[in-house]
């Protein structure tokens, strides 16, 4: 379903128009459009793309939430906004793509300027009367920043997730960042290793993706055997999103899926999401056998995406979401992501409740890590 809903007269330049979109038919037609759009927008990264973002509807939406906010110039696309409504806490307008996602953001026209953001914004006033808009993990940089420049309402900027980035070098650069010569010529004797091993990795073609995905997702199972993981990457609608979705990403260059193999077997398989400005290395599934014969999966990996992220154009290695010790050893630059609150004036008590029970969950986090470290320090001198 479209709905045209006119912002405030005197609010959108001359010449854009705002529509609403709640119907998955509607959205998924909007691909080509999409396509276009998100390639006018540098700071897109793939989980803005249309791919991704529709098959998450399709395994995690609720009917009748779906929230996609456009502004057009003459027709052509120039500003999307793709949201979902929740009710909790607190009634709010939040990014499709959920916890699966590691960035959050808008697309906007970059070759439109200041009208497109005013255009979405107006869009998104029009149909934020009753909500917060909550848009989670939004990288420095990211389009979403325009928008929140340009907002006239209530807002307010929290800290997000921290994500960790490195250079787009070559390995042998990366490996001579480290900060130790023994350091550096353990990973230069994994390097060796995985040549001795045989191990080669090479990317699959696009009518192999979905075989290649559902061997990575089994090869994830197995590697996680009788150890903590992700739950979610175990589940069904998460496998059918990742292979309803990369598939045409693969085809789009918005991602590209990787398989090692050992003497003619596959025994690990990687999905890279390429974006404009940075590479990432998003899931990998590898077998046992690799740790068995003292091979580094890590090292592995990083030797991959740092070739995929060389591409002109493209600053930075991301090594995404997560503060891991294991990623600090190639001495990343972090990147903490934003949470952007956007309301009107008769929504401000939402801003006001979420901006308190972010700063609530915050000092609960804090006192159980002094917590932890103190019984931590007790246990230690026993």
């Amino acid at each position: 379903m479209r709905h045209r809903r006119p912002p405030r007269p005197g609010t959108l330049p001359p010449g854009h128009t705002v529509e609403l979109v709640t119907d998955e038919g509607a959205f998924a037609e909007l691909a080509p459009q999409w396509r276009r759009l998100y390639g006018r927008c540098a700071a897109a990264t793939p989980f803005q793309s249309h791919a991704w973002l529709l098959s998450w509807w399709r395994s995690y939406g609720s009917a009748g939430r779906l929230r996609l906010v456009l502004a057009r110039e003459g027709g052509e696309l120039v500003g999307a906004a793709p949201l979902t409504l929740v009710r909790r806490p607190v009634p709010a307008l939040v990014p499709l793509g959920g916890a699966i996602s590691d960035y959050g953001d808008v697309l906007l026209d970059d070759e439109r300027g200041p009208d497109a953001v005013a255009a979405l914004a107006a869009g998104l006033a029009a149909v934020a009367r009753t909500a917060l808009i909550d848009l989670r993990e939004v990288r420095p940089g990211a389009a979403a920043e325009r928008l929140y420049a340009h907002w006239h309402g209530p807002r307010h900027r929290l800290a997000d997730s921290l994500c960790l980035e490195l250079p787009a070098l070559p390995m042998d650069e990366l490996v001579a960042r480290l900060p130790s010569a023994k350091a550096r010529q353990r990973v230069r004797a994994q390097l060796r290793r995985l040549d001795a091993l045989g191990v080669k990795g090479r990317p699959v073609l696009p009518d192999e993706t979905e075989a290649a995905l559902r061997r990575l997702l089994d090869l994830h199972r197995l590697q996680w055997r009788g150890r903590k993981v992700t739950g979610e990457h175990l589940r069904t609608r998460f496998r059918e999103h990742l292979v309803r979705a990369v598939g045409p990403m693969v085809r789009s260059g918005d991602a590209v899926v990787t398989e090692f193999r050992m003497a003619d077997e596959v025994v690990a398989v990687d999905v890279t999401l390429l974006a404009h400005r940075l590479a990432g290395g998003y899931l990998y599934g590898a077998h046992p056998r690799l740790r068995e014969r003292k091979a580094d999966v890590a090292v592995m990996l990083l030797d991959t995406c740092a070739e995929y992220a060389r591409a002109p154009g493209r600053g930075a290695l991301s090594l995404l979401r997560g503060n891991e010790p294991y990623k600090h050893h190639w001495r990343p630059e972090p990147v903490p992501n934003q949470r952007l609150l956007l309301a009107r004036r008769r929504t401000a008590p939402l801003l006001a409740a979420t901006v308190a029970d972010a700063a609530a969950r915050r000092r609960g986090k804090e006192l159980l890590r002094r917590r932890a470290e103190r019984k931590g320090s007790a246990g230690g001198g026993t």
